[in-house]
């Protein structure tokens, strides 16, 4: 059951791009406006790839940690909900999983009823807010998920959104440093070393719409892992991540994706 009601949702901006809107066209959506797809369509094909590539990622990381017993998760940079949704995968292998979403783009808001519809038997939430402000989204978080058990932290596509002076290696830190041992961290990212003539493509029609990105290199994405213990197959490419399932098809990608598990000691 949903544990609030989403308040009304401010002014949507439709006079420029927004990523979680772009993001949204890239996945064949329709919550999306004109600035945004015009965003879309300059970017090279490869762009879509990736969207589906972190969505499919997104996918097969819930379902494992639901396998493994995991029934909270804090989904932060949820975009506009495209079925199925993290909360529906994850409770259909654990009914009573509780799940709070996180985003500060006022459409996704509009739309937050649809992430609110959670099994009888577990929890749904969203809170309107901003990963730069972690310790509002701790506040808001503790409220519906026991800090005291596991919890999955998952930022699917999120921080290339932050270059290096928003430091989001210190945004990382403290939301990670909030969660009990056997809690996981999962994580995608777009790569500035694979291809980079794409994503110097990429980054640069992004900033022509006001967004600025921050693409990271192999050991740059692996910083954010620092002090926890990596899953197998470690970071790899998005397509390359899987668990106790059958392997993807295999694809070129510049995402790299990666779970790994808070351990015994905790991260300090």
């Amino acid at each position: 059951m949903p544990t609030g009601t989403p308040p009304n949702p401010p002014r949507t901006d439709t006079s420029r791009a927004q990523p979680a809107r772009v993001y949204d066209w890239l996945l064949g959506g329709k919550d999306n406006y004109p600035v945004d797809e015009a965003v879309g369509r300059k970017l090279p094909p490869q762009a879509k790839d990736a969207a589906r590539q972190n969505r499919a990622f997104m996918h097969r990381a819930a379902a494992w940690l639901a396998d493994q017993g995991v029934d909270q998760f804090l989904d932060i940079g949820t975009g506009i909900p495209t079925e199925p949704n993290l909360h529906q995968i994850v409770q259909r292998v654990v009914p009573e999983a509780r799940i709070v979403y996180v985003d500060n783009d006022p459409i996704v808001l509009r739309h937050a009823e649809a992430l609110l519809v959670s099994s009888p038997e577990g929890s749904t939430d969203y809170v309107q807010a901003d990963v730069r402000d972690p310790a509002a989204i701790l506040r808001h978080a503790r409220d519906v998920l026991d800090f005291t058990r596991p919890v999955a932290l998952s930022l699917i596509a999120l921080l290339h959104f932050l270059p290096d002076d928003q430091d989001p290696q210190g945004i990382v830190r403290e939301l990670v440093d909030a969660l009990p041992p056997g809690s996981h961290l999962v994580l995608s990212h777009a790569a500035s070393d694979l291809h980079a003539d794409l994503a110097r493509q990429v980054t640069e029609e992004y900033a022509r719409a006001g967004i600025r990105l921050g693409f990271r290199t192999h050991a740059e994405v692996a910083r954010f892992f620092d002090g926890l213990d990596l899953v197998e197959p470690g970071l790899v490419t998005a397509p390359e991540w899987f668990r106790d399932a059958p392997a993807p098809p295999a694809e070129d990608s510049g995402i790299y994706a990666g779970v790994a598990r808070v351990p015994a000691g905790g991260t300090a």
